[in-house]
């Protein structure tokens, strides 16, 4: 997320400069803390995988319970990627080769991301991406969406 969200068309993702992220808090949620001023807190279950889902199924991991231990292996990885998609799934690859992904929840928002200049991500309840800035809620950022 590093200072600039860039992408060129509606199928595109957000393009990140390597991000290391730093486990900040787990209560009800897993809070990641990037080094350029993003936050990304996850509250609904988030699958951990790494590698292909044929070689090494993913683990499961439940910020609710704070049975969260598994995401210790992304400390001080690169996030390499980020991608927000318009039903409300969040996936961050990271350069270790793991990836995090947060579905949508039919009752409240699964996952948010904070970062400068009032940028806020957010999974709605059943399913749609909400976009706001400072100047308020933006449906005009296709570089931050993609389809799926």
């Amino acid at each position: 997320m590093a200072g600039a969200v860039r992408g060129s068309s509606a199928s595109s993702h957000a393009a990140l400069a390597p991000e290391t992220p730093w486990l900040s808090a787990v209560d009800f949620r897993l809070v990641l803390v990037l080094d350029s001023d993003w936050e990304v807190a996850l509250e609904a279950p988030v699958s951990l995988s790494h590698g292909t889902v044929h070689a090494e199924p993913s683990v499961l991991l439940k910020p609710e319970s704070q049975d969260v231990a598994a995401a210790l292996v992304l400390f001080r990885a690169n996030v390499l990627s980020a991608v927000a998609f318009e039903s409300g799934t969040l996936r961050l690859v990271f350069d270790t080769g793991h990836q995090l992904t947060c579905s949508s929840d039919p009752s409240f928002e699964a996952w948010q991301v904070t970062g400068p200049a009032g940028w806020r991500f957010a999974s709605l309840p059943g399913g749609e991406l909400a976009v706001w800035t400072d100047s308020g809620a933006s449906e005009s950022e296709p570089a931050v969406v993609a389809r799926r």
